[in-house]
């Protein structure tokens, strides 16, 4: 990709974070890049294709940060939550950004088929690393010892996706926070 479709990319993201899918246009993205609308469309002939394309960098650059967690011999899995929760706090510091598939997700109704199994990807992916962490944890004696990881990961990885949500409508960032220290608290071991 050059530049300019780079670019597009970058203020399409922002805007759905920020606004949603749906209010996001063409002629915003133009506007905000300096360019016409027909250069959007020589790139992403549809706004339904651009959703596509940035749903796409989006989850592999947080696949790529995920397996380079997961693969670092030096981190633990404490590490690895830690590096987790990064992304949802810097989301929460900003006035109205939200995880790009969050702010999908909402949408799921009115999305083309296409990003919708993008969106659903998304979830399943990080709620199975959140899964694998926790496995990781439990069996090195890091965390305690988890019942049922996959429905421990879906309750981290939907109240972490919640929590945003309910920070851009109360402007309470603490809320973020306490989910943190609850999910920090629920994994803590006996001997810490």
């Amino acid at each position: 990709m050059n530049a300019t479709a780079d670019r597009i990319l970058d203020v399409g993201q922002e805007l759905i974070q920020t606004r949603g899918f749906s209010a996001m246009s063409f002629q915003d993205i133009a506007s905000e890049v300096g360019i016409k609308k027909p250069s959007i469309i020589h790139h992403f002939p549809t706004k339904a294709e651009l959703g596509v394309v940035i749903i796409r960098r989006y989850r592999g650059t947080f696949a790529a940060q995920l397996q380079e967690i997961s693969e670092d011999p030096a981190k633990s899995s404490w590490d690895a939550l830690e590096s987790y929760f990064s992304p949802y706090r810097f989301f929460a510091s900003t006035p109205d950004k939200v995880c790009l598939c969050g702010a999908l997700a909402g949408e799921m109704p009115a999305l083309p088929e296409t990003m919708r199994v993008e969106v659903r990807q998304f979830m399943e992916s990080h709620q199975q690393w959140l899964e694998e962490i926790l496995l990781r944890g439990s069996g090195r004696g890091e965390f305690s010892s988890i019942d049922s990881p996959e429905l421990l990961s879906r309750m981290i990885f939907n109240s972490l996706q919640g929590s945003l949500l309910v920070k851009r409508s109360t402007e309470d960032l603490s809320q973020l926070e306490e989910v943190i220290a609850a999910i920090t608290n629920l994994l803590q071991t006996t001997q810490d």
